[in-house]
This record gives structure tokens, sequence and C-alpha cells, in this order.
């Protein structure tokens, strides 16, 4: 009909637009799911509904998403997804993979009015489409959902939209773009850099990876140090001009790589305890099993987008976390009394109490499981170092002890900043104060009744070896370390916020002041600093529960020089009986493993499989892409004998140099 109306029913549309077939519009999403696909709550169709006054139906977490049943998931109303090209909708169209609707595109006979139409548009397609093919994306599905993206995959995704604007003369600044990619990946992304650096635009980008900076046709190395240490420009050039800058860290590291293994690596048998996973389906996961030996450092690996951490995060953080707590032991509790068994009887628990997966086993040797990562030890001033990782309450007594302290009946509470009458009343031992700024954002001054020390005036009358609370708050690690070496209660985790780097840091250090890596470096202190070295305890593994720690690229934000430090100590926590569950790109991480888990062979619905599980050994034996990046990359950065047989007696040393 001409008309857009119909005789019959009397219905008629709206002239045709391109926003009706968005399902970001109102004028093209589905009314009932508002373009997600999913049923969602009554409160965001209709926000001026109180939500305190209606049974909510939103989804509860770990719940499944429900298919919108108006539109069957397609997101868009019935009168979109009416139109037809060639008999299909847009939303067909939507389902296909970024290549499978390339081929579409390039098989499409164009003639006549169709083809003047569409002789623009197909040429766009076809580029763009080219574009995410060749930034390894091609399997991909037009209508995928950015939440369910990796980072790497969103990376790209950023990436192949400006390689596809064309424009010149720009200035792109990138900070760490290899997040998130395995190394396979990295090389698409140098390639990209460079094709838009040869299309007359400007590339800056903040980078610890070393390949990037080999590539890079000038590098300013800033420095020497970290924190107050650094700020300086200490070489600037190509690698090989850094390499031979003796000032240089990074022209060390590039010069002196690291050599593996750092640690002996420990064998892993089929006595070897373990938690094994079975009938893992959860998002691109294809009914895979995979096994993680308990008391070992464990590294699953594989390309962008092939499942590590639906499987590492999702299904096995997720269900320990429950079985091993709370939740799971009263599960554990109710299942047992029905059965008539000890509470404390070892199971294998039915898909229905676990979330993608049919079969979790042995996990019973779990005692606790913690996920180490990148945010912040807290979000006020007021949150540091010193109070995090819990030596600020010995410190606070010792002060009690002096015999100011004693003479005015001071206790601990009085030298404490968050509450009491020795903080500073005007910031309220924040240190500083917020000034509300019209139409622009808050302003954070440092405090100018107690100069930033917190405290007032008279507490700070109190001082112990000379120095006032105030003092030891701006010490800074190293300096505290000697300081406090009387008090092994203190000087212990001293030593190790020293021992993984991070003696710069004053023990006051405002933790919103702190990088993600630095504030997991610090979670990794306070757990390290809980280890009995003692050598009858570990003798006793697995006699008693243990922790599992999760991390999820642990060396985001570190250079070359703290990921060896890092390694450290994950080995360190491996040595007290603990298990490291690791998902990582870095190859020197991978290098270190006693087991890798790897998931492949690709990305999104050609990934999701187990492609290899075992020693670093075994894969180096494979046609996997982690096989094959490792033996590049030990090729170069291989030692025929462990450099490091105890790390308790040798973290020093590697600190040092």
């Amino acid at each position: 009909s001409t008309l857009r109306a119909c005789p019959s029913c009397n219905s008629s549309f709206p002239e045709l637009d391109p926003r009706l077939f968005s399902y970001n519009s109102k004028h093209g999403w589905c009314t009932n799911c508002c373009g997600t696909g999913v049923d969602i709550p009554k409160w965001m169709k209709e926000p001026e509904v109180d939500v305190a006054e209606m049974e909510f139906s939103g989804l509860e977490e770990g719940d499944d998403e429900v298919v919108c049943t108006a539109c069957n998931g397609q997101r868009l109303n019935p009168t979109a997804l009416a139109v037809r090209y060639k008999n299909h909708s847009i939303a067909a169209y939507s389902k296909l993979s970024v290549d499978e609707f390339a081929r579409y595109v390039g098989d499409l006979k164009l003639v006549g009015r169709e083809a003047e139409i569409g002789r623009d548009i197909v040429s766009e397609l076809g580029s763009r489409l080219a574009f995410l093919h060749d930034v390894g994306l091609g399997y991909l599905t037009l209508e995928r959902g950015a939440p369910t993206l990796s980072g790497g995959e969103a990376q790209r995704i950023r990436l192949a939209s400006q390689l596809g604007s064309n424009l010149r003369g720009v200035c792109y600044v990138l900070d760490e773009p290899s997040i998130g990619l395995h190394p396979r990946d990295n090389g698409v992304l140098l390639d990209m850099l460079n094709a838009l650096r040869d299309k007359g635009n400007t590339v800056v980008v903040v980078e610890h990876d070393e390949e990037t900076i080999r590539r890079a046709d000038q590098v300013l190395d800033l420095g020497p140090g970290a924190g107050t240490r650094g700020g300086l420009l200490v070489a600037q050039g190509n690698a090989t001009t850094l390499m031979a800058d003796a000032n240089s860290v990074t022209g060390r590291c590039l010069r002196e790589p690291l050599l593996h293994p750092l640690h002996q690596r420990a064998a892993v048998d089929d006595d070897t305890p373990a938690i094994e996973v079975k009938g893992a389906s959860l998002h691109n996961l294809k009914h895979v099993s995979a096994r993680l030996p308990l008391g070992r450092l464990a590294v699953v690996t594989g390309v962008s987008g092939s499942g590590k951490s639906t499987l590492a995060r999702d299904i096995l953080h997720t269900n320990l976390k429950r079985l091993v707590g709370n939740d799971g032991a009263t599960e554990i509790k109710r299942q047992s009394k029905t059965a008539k068994e000890p509470s404390t009887s070892r199971r294998t628990l039915s898909s229905s109490d676990l979330l993608g997966c049919d079969v979790i086993t042995g996990w019973q040797a779990v005692g606790r499981v913690l996920e180490v990562d990148q945010t912040p030890i807290g979000k006020t001033p007021r949150s540091c170092p010193a109070t995090y990782v819990g030596f600020w309450d010995t410190i606070r007594k010792l002060f009690a002890e002096t015999e100011t302290a004693k003479l005015r009946g001071w206790g601990a509470g009085r030298f404490s900043f968050n509450t009491g009458d020795g903080r500073c009343p005007a910031c309220e031992g924040a240190g500083q104060q917020t000034i509300a700024m019209n139409f622009l954002a808050d302003v954070k001054v440092l405090c100018d009744v107690c100069d930033g020390k917190r405290f007032n005036a008279e507490t700070l009358t109190a001082t112990w070896r000379d120095k006032s609370i105030a003092d030891v708050l701006a010490m800074e690690v190293d300096e505290a370390v000697g300081f406090f070496a009387a008090h092994p209660s203190i000087a212990h985790p001293l030593k190790l916020l020293q021992d993984v780097g991070l003696g710069y840091l004053t023990l006051g250090q405002p933790s919103p002041t702190l990088s993600g890596g630095e504030a997991q470096r610090i979670k990794l202190v306070t757990e390290l600093a809980k280890v009995k070295t003692d050598p009858a305890a570990r003798a006793a593994r697995f006699k008693q529960p243990h922790t599992l720690y999760v991390l999820d690229e642990p060396t985001v934000g570190l250079h070359m020089a703290d990921v060896e430090k890092l390694i450290v100590v994950l080995h360190r926590l491996v040595e007290a009986s603990n298990t490291v569950l690791v998902i990582e790109h870095d190859l020197d991480v991978m290098a270190e493993a006693d087991w890798l888990v790897d998931l492949g062979p690709e990305g999104g619905e050609q990934g999701g499989n187990v492609v290899y599980q075992g020693s670093v050994a075994g894969i180096l034996k494979t046609d996997t892409h982690t096989g094959r990046a490792l033996r590049n990359f030990l090729d170069r950065h291989s030692r025929a004998t462990p450099r490091i047989t105890s790390s308790d007696s040798h973290i020093s040393k590697l600190t040092e140099k």
C-alpha cells in the first residue's frame, strides 16, 4: 500500500525512518522489554511508579534471564520486524556473525534501482565488516550485547571504529590498550596502531607491554622509581636507546629479560588433590570439564573471548564461594539431614545446586575462597596501607605507652584519626577538606588547621622515638621497616610491603591516590601477613582447610619489573599451602604456572572448549595459540635451572636487584 494503511483492519503506519530499526530508540524498540530482548522490571518501563509500593519482578542475582515473550528476544516492535529485505527482517540479519554477514554482503547482486540506492551502503558495510574481521572479531554476532563482551573484544571494537573513520591528523591517546589481550590478539592490536599511524595520525600509548615498547617509534621512560621517587624523564628514544641507558629500569628489563622458571614448578599427577568441574555450559562454554590442582599456581589462558572469566570467575569462584561459605554450609547440612549422613560428608552436588555446571568435586579441602582484585582498598582518605594491612592498631598501642600519654591518661583510642578526641576537629581526621564548587567538580584541599597531619596539636605532643603519630603516618615504608625493626608484628607486614615493591608508599597514603596495581599488592600483603611459615604447618598440607585465591589479570598496570615481584608473591602464597588461580595473558606469569588450563581455540562461539590442560612443558608441544606464543617467548626467556628454590630466603635479594 502506498498509503501505509490497511483498509481491512484500519491500521496505519508512519513513514519508514532509520530510528524505527533501532532498539535504542523508542520509535523502534519493543515496548515490553524496552529493546533489551529480556523481561525487565515494571519500574524500568514506568519510572513514575513507586518501587517501594509494588512487587519487584526483576531478576535476582544468579537467576537466568527470561527472553521477552512479546518480541521473542528480537528487541524491536512488530512494525519494525514486519519490514523485510529479501524476505528477512533486520533482526534476522543481526543474528549473523560478522564473517557470515560479510559473505552475504559480498554476494549481493544489485541491479537497477537497488544498485543506485545501495551502492554506497554496501561499500560502507563491506569496509566496516572488514575492519572487524581484521581485528579478529569475525566470530561476533552483530546483535551481541556489550555487557557480554570481554575487555579485549570491546577494546578492538573501539579501535576498529576508528580505523573505519578514515580520519587524518588525529592524535589518539590510549591507556594500556593491551589489557585483556592474548599475545596473539596483541599482535593484531599493534598492527592496527601502525595502520592508524600510517594514515597520518599520531598515536600516544601508555603501556607496559614488552612487544609494544619494542615496536614503538619513540619511547618516553619515566622514573627512576615510583611515587615521590619518580616523575622524571629518565630516557627517550627507541627500544635500543633505552637498553643502552643505565638509568632506565625499562631498558634493563629489555636488556636483561626475566628468565624462567623463577621457582621450581611443582609436579601434578593423578594423585594430586584437585577440584574438578564437569559439564560447564555457561555463556559460550560447551559442556567442558576442567581440573584445578590444589596447592599449585594454576593459570587460565586463551584468546580474548574464549571463556576464561566464565570458567574461573562465574563458575568456579561463584560456586565455591557459596559452597565453602555460610550459604554452602547451610545447604550441605540440609542435604545431610535428609540423607541421614554426617554434615561433614564429602559428596558430589547435583546440578540444581550449582551455577553453570553439572558437578564440582574436591572442593571440601578448601576452607576459604577470596578474589584479590584491583578495586580500591577504601573509598575515603581515612583508608590507608597502615589501617588496611592491620598494623596501625599496634602502632597506636605503642604511642599509648609513651610517657606523655600515660601522664595525660590517653589510651590507644586517642591516636585514632577516625574517631575520638585526638583527631583534627576541622577535617575530622581526613587531613583534607572538600570544597563544593558551583557547576564544577568538588575540590579537595589540604586542611589548613592541621596542615594535613590529621591530629590536633595536643595529640602531637606525644612522641615515640622522637616521632609524633603524624610523623609515623608520613613515613615511607622503606624508612618504617628499620624504625619498627624491634617490633615484629609491625616490621613483618612492612617488610612484605617493601618486598612487593611498595617501599615508596607512606603508611598514611590515602587509598583514593593508589593505583589498581598498588591496591592489589596491598591486598596480597594482607594475605601474606597471615601466612604461617612453620615447617610443621606446611607438612600438614590439606589436613586443614586452606585458601583458594582467584586473581583476574593481576598484571594489569604493572611494569615488567613489578611483574617479577608479583610472581614471587604468588609463589609464596602457594608455598604456604594455598591454591592460586590466575586468569592471565602475561607470558611471564604463564611461564611460571604449575598447571595451565587453555581455552579456545578461538573466541566467542568458536571458543568455549578446553584445548589443553597440564604443565607448561606439555603446552609447548601443542599447536594452540598459547602454545605457539609460549614457545617463542621461552626461546628468549628460559633458563636451565630454577632461579629461586625458596622464595622466603631470596625475596629480599630479588627486591634489591
